[in-house]
């Protein structure tokens, strides 16, 4: 019979390198206790990298920079847990990730129907925000995130130049879920929707 140490090392094994997680993503192998100990024992031998306080990754290397930092969403996903909790990405980021902003922002907020946290990695900080479920109606889909996105940046500096950009990077099936969740937008974001979903190249 597998001991707790084997089963947690077997489950990290089967995901992919880069792979976040928490004590929680375990308690179903043991006590708290247990999966805590085990993974201080792994941290020790290298094997798995401590973030922070109970927060893991299994490192992704590369060749020539060795030891990569996870992506903002992967270490915001193993702090939202396991519960099926949802993350949106929001503010500079959201803006970011469609193109729309150039600077990586050094606090990177993502809303949530979890609970609130906050944690630092290296220069970076990351931030779950607990919101209304009306904000976490799109979360997981562009339309969300553009919503986020553009909310951002405000009403008064979106330009056309602005919306082309943003046209380039959705899909006709991106385009034609933005129509679905205009309800859940405001109605000067609802309008650039419109725009988008009709847009030619």
């Amino acid at each position: 019979m597998q001991t707790i140490h084997a089963k947690i090392l077997s489950r990290i094994y089967g995901k992919k390198r880069g792979w976040v997680f928490t004590p929680v993503h375990f308690l179903d192998l043991g006590s708290d206790v247990g999966v805590r100990k085990s993974l201080q024992q792994l941290c020790d031998r290298g094997t798995i990298r401590r973030l922070a306080r109970g927060l893991y990754t299994y490192p992704e290397m590369h060749p020539e920079l060795g030891v990569l930092h996870p992506a903002p969403d992967q270490i915001a996903a193993a702090l939202a847990g396991k519960d099926n909790l949802r993350i949106q990405p929001s503010g500079a980021y959201a803006a970011n990730l469609l193109g729309l902003c150039e600077q990586v922002p050094g606090k990177i907020v993502f809303l949530t129907d979890g609970a609130s946290r906050k944690i630092k990695i290296g220069n970076q900080e990351i931030i779950l925000k607990r919101t209304t479920p009306k904000n976490m109606a799109t979360a997981g889909r562009m339309s969300g995130l553009a919503i986020q996105a553009l909310r951002f940046l405000g009403k008064e500096h979106v330009d056309d130049a602005t919306v082309e950009a943003l046209a380039r990077r959705l899909s006709p099936g991106d385009r034609r879920q933005l129509i679905k969740d205009i309800r859940h937008a405001p109605a000067w974001i609802g309008s650039i929707f419109r725009r988008l979903a009709e847009w030619k190249e």
